[in-house]
């Protein structure tokens, strides 16, 4: 980093060696102005457009004092030809500021191997002109060091005054802007600004970006390279040594400041008793330098004598100016066209580049140049459109700028530009689904080129319209951020409108709910089901997995998390699946969005055929029950099982198989292994031993179903038996007449769902559910027979044959105790009434004589059962998967090789 301040400490050192230690003050102090004018080839300039002097150039120079100014100067113009070859004495010009006749002030040609060039403002003395020749003419070296150090320190505060004058204005304008307003100056004038000014409240941002000012101004290879590099040999060696070390606050000295000491030490003669010399910082403005001073001039002795510093006598150096972005495009139309460039910051921060103009070409061949102006601010060069007609150019237009470097024609960087013609535009793929309502979201649209976009609206289904921000993401490509915290879920659209067009064009997009979140897909190789885990699954609608789509089946939600069994019908494309194959799971939601969402191919679950089951009854006893099941599949409660189940995958057991046996109604599960209940025939045959009683309970009922487990992985349910629990009788005592019901008597009579006389069970008794009682009154038997149905499988007809001894006769009807009244059941009587012959069956009663203490029915007093008769028993649901309170995904097999 170069920063004049430093710069001027350097001359300060050197033309005040007793200032070689102190801080310099600020350059704010007003001086005199001086005109300064160039004329090159019957070209003339203001010095402030005028980069670099060459020999032969006519050097018009006068002292712009007030008009009663009282102090007398002397005006020197100085040339010089190096640090080691001093100026010849005709190389020293004067003017007497005061004296009328030297009104017009000089005018000097440059002469043949100059190389910079001073301007002295000397007070009037006697000898003072020549006083000023023998001093520099006897330590040239030290003014052509203070020459360059001037020429820099004037470059480097050119650039720091736009910066802030810049960021004062826009500071009291529009703090807001300031963000991306500083960033464009900072790189149009290379400045570096601290970052933590912008995360400050808007009030502060400018005076903190202010703050620092000899450190803002970072090196700049143009302006450097412009002024004279530093001489190589031992003053450059003790430069560098005194470069690592702090100094009156200037940071760490750059090698400018090092090179300070070093002059200040060596030439600390150079002032005298009678002058000393102070440093001039010149502004350039049109045709005048306005001079700055941080020294108050002394008019007693040491008189002061102010040291002003012109460009260098040197070639033209080009600014390397390039466009920011080669590849963009700019619309032609915008009526401000900015074109962004950076690499020269002195394009900015002075007027050497002069009369600049952007050049295109037209249709018919002929050029249109439009006037172009650098602007800081907006971070490039700055051109009107409104006067150009887009009839006389095609769609794309190439342009380049071109202007003056001083006297030098300067040919710039090339743009492409575009008119404004409708476009096809459309939403990137990858945000065709990602706008999201109750937010703003950012969503990227593309077209052929992007470049005459003026302004973006959403538009509601109502018609309304609101302002969208959008920026450019690339020449094809624009980023919205579309305002979606108060829309709805639905079609929405995007209205684009680019400069010069009448209307805008439509883009249609979508908004969506917050969808549910996608936690994983487990699918094991060779099964047409998986399970979807994640949230608002509900919203499913189809995953695909490329070679074998699935669709929703069941779905389990505990505590906001879903598990959704997912079905494919297509067996073959299921079966290209492999284990350990990763594939991308595409989820179509209801609402048309697709999610992806990684999936590996499990192992194959294990897989058994069960072979054949067989039902062990428990020994006869006198409480035994006398219905005869006539379902081979229904299975006694105290009975014992045995099944065999034949290994398929893998193809063999290998001896840590578990069989998980459980109720699908309740959370009745047993566990058989080699250790309990479990023995191998061989590696593919197993057979299972199971005692229901022992193993469930006297509560569990209904179908059972089983499954293998291998290594931690389950298999499917496959139905196995339907466990049923059986009353008891003891005796079933009839009237003589076949018209009046019989009393079958018993325990646990609740285990009945009904009874009937006919096999084809075309007058059902009802069993009111929870009965207390045993005692029944039941149809009269056919030939000894009557037909139950049990609670625990109500779906198969079950025989109940009594023996004619057991069959006792009697001409009366004995004293009941009803189960429920009349009005709640017509086929039964009322409570505490003999029961009389009745055309349909009576309903249940409690009989008084041979009961040790009669109890009344546990019914009585409670509340009446529904108009529609008694409630449906709950439908047998899907198989429970234990242990994770969701239904099994899986199919079952009834029989070898029979799917479903």
């Amino acid at each position: 980093m170069i920063s004049w301040l430093r710069n001027l400490g350097m001359l300060l050192s050197v033309l005040i060696p007793g200032l070689a230690f102190a801080d310099p003050a600020p350059f704010d102090l007003a001086g005199p102005k001086l005109e300064v004018k160039v004329t090159r080839a019957g070209k003339t300039l203001p010095i402030s457009e005028v980069p670099n002097l060459s020999a032969g150039d006519l050097l018009s120079v006068r002292a712009n004092l007030p008009p009663g100014q009282s102090a007398h100067y002397l005006l020197v113009v100085v040339f010089l030809r190096g640090s080691t070859n001093p100026p010849p004495e005709n190389w020293f010009f004067s003017s007497e500021t005061w004296n009328d006749k030297d009104g017009d002030g000089l005018k000097i040609a440059i002469p043949n191997q100059a190389q910079q060039v001073l301007i002295f403002l000397a007070p009037e003395t006697g000898g003072d002109f020549r006083t000023l020749v023998n001093t520099i003419r006897g330590l040239p070296g030290a003014f052509v060091r203070a020459s360059q150090d001037l020429n820099q320190a004037i470059l480097d505060r050119s650039r720091l005054n736009i910066y802030l004058a810049a960021i004062r204005r826009i500071g009291q304008a529009d703090p807001e802007d300031l963000r991306a307003a500083s960033a464009l100056l900072a790189r149009s004038l290379s400045i570096r600004i601290d970052p933590d000014c912008l995360e400050k409240m808007p009030e502060l941002q400018a005076p903190c970006l202010m703050q620092g000012q000899d450190t803002l101004v970072l090196d700049d290879g143009h302006s450097t390279s412009m002024i004279e590099a530093l001489t190589s040999g031992a003053a450059v060696d003790l430069t560098l040594q005194l470069s690592d070390t702090p100094r009156t606050d200037y940071g760490y000295y750059s090698p400018y400041v090092s090179s300070i000491i070093d002059i200040a030490r060596i030439m600390g003669a150079l002032h005298s008793a009678r002058y000393q010399y102070i440093p001039a910082l010149a502004t350039e403005q049109i045709d005048y330098l306005s001079l700055e001073l941080n020294t108050p001039p002394s008019f007693h002795n040491p008189k002061s004598v102010i040291v002003i510093a012109l460009p260098a006598v040197e070639p033209a150096l080009l600014p390397p100016l390039h466009p920011v972005n080669p590849k963009e495009v700019y619309c032609a139309e915008k009526t401000e066209l900015v074109l962004p460039v950076d690499g020269a910051p002195l394009v900015f921060s002075t007027g050497y580049a002069h009369d600049m103009f952007l050049r295109l070409k037209g249709k018919n061949g002929k050029f249109v140049d439009l006037p172009v102006k650098a602007d800081a601010e907006k971070g490039g060069y700055v051109a009107n459109t409104a006067g150009l007609s887009p009839t006389n150019f095609g769609d794309i237009l190439d342009g380049s700028l071109h202007g003056y470097w001083g006297f030098e024609a300067y040919n710039g960087p090339e743009f492409r530009l575009e008119n404004a013609h409708p476009q096809h535009w459309q939403l990137v793929e990858d945000d065709q689904q990602s706008l999201i309502v109750g937010r703003d979201d950012v969503a990227h649209i593309e077209t052929e080129n992007a470049a005459c976009v003026d302004s973006i609206l959403l538009q509601k289904p109502t018609g309304e319209t609101i302002k969208a921000d959008w920026k450019p993401t690339g020449p094809n490509q624009v980023s919205v951020t579309v305002p979606l915290k108060k829309a709805q879920p639905g079609h929405l659209k995007l209205l684009v409108k680019q400069y010069g067009s009448k209307e805008p064009d439509a883009i249609p997009i979508q908004a969506f709910a917050q969808a549910g979140h996608l936690d994983s897909f487990t699918l094991h190789a060779g099964d047409p089901t998986g399970v979807l885990r994640g949230s608002r699954l509900d919203e499913v609608k189809e995953l695909d997995l490329g070679v074998v789509s699935f669709t929703p089946g069941t779905l389990n939600s505990s505590s906001g998390n879903d598990e959704l069994c997912l079905v494919t019908s297509d067996l073959q494309g299921d079966g290209m699946l492999k284990a350990g194959q990763t594939v991308t799971a595409k989820v179509l939601l209801t609402d048309g969005r697709i999610l992806n969402l990684e999936t590996t191919v499990e192992a194959p679950r294990p897989r058994v055929t069960l072979i054949a089951k067989s039902i062990q009854p428990p020994p006869p006893s006198a409480s035994a029950s006398k219905i005869q099941l006539a379902n081979q599949d229904e299975l006694p409660q105290d009975a014992q099982l045995t099944f065999s189940i034949h290994a398929e995958v893998p193809s063999a057991f290998m001896g840590d198989e578990q069989i998980e046996v459980a109720a699908i109604q309740g959370a009745f599960l047993t566990t058989l292994s080699l250790a309990k209940g479990l023995i191998l025939e061989d590696s593919q045959v197993a057979v299972a031993t199971l005692d229901t009683a022992k193993a469930f309970g006297p509560s569990a009922s209904g179908p059972i179903h089983f499954r293998v487990i291998e290594n931690g992985v389950a298999s499917d349910w496959q139905p196995l038996v339907t466990l049923v629990r059986l009353p008891s009788f003891s005796d079933l005592k009839c009237p003589a007449a076949h018209a009046e019901p019989c009393k079958l008597t018993g325990s646990n009579l609740f285990l009945l769902d009904s009874v009937s006389n006919d096999p084809h069970y075309d007058h059902p008794v009802q069993v009111p559910e929870g009965f207390p009682g045993y005692v029944l009154s039941v149809p009269h038997p056919a030939a000894g027979v009557l037909y139950v149905k049990l609670h625990d499988d109500p779906s198969v007809i079950n025989p109940i044959n009594f023996p004619s001894e057991s069959l006792q006769l009697h001409p009366g009807a004995a004293r009941v105790i009803p189960v429920t009244s009349t009005a709640q059941n017509p086929n039964l009587p009322a409570t505490g009434t003999p029961s009389k012959a009745s055309s349909s069956p009576a309903g249940a009663q409690q009989e008084t004589a041979p009961a040790p203490a009669p109890a009344p029915s546990l019914l009585l007093g409670a509340p009446p059962p529904p108009e529609s008769g008694k409630p449906e028993r709950p439908a047998t649901s899907q198989p429970q998967q234990h242990g994770s309170g969701f239904a099994s995904c899986g199919s079952a097999v009834f029989g070898k090789g029979e799917r479903i």
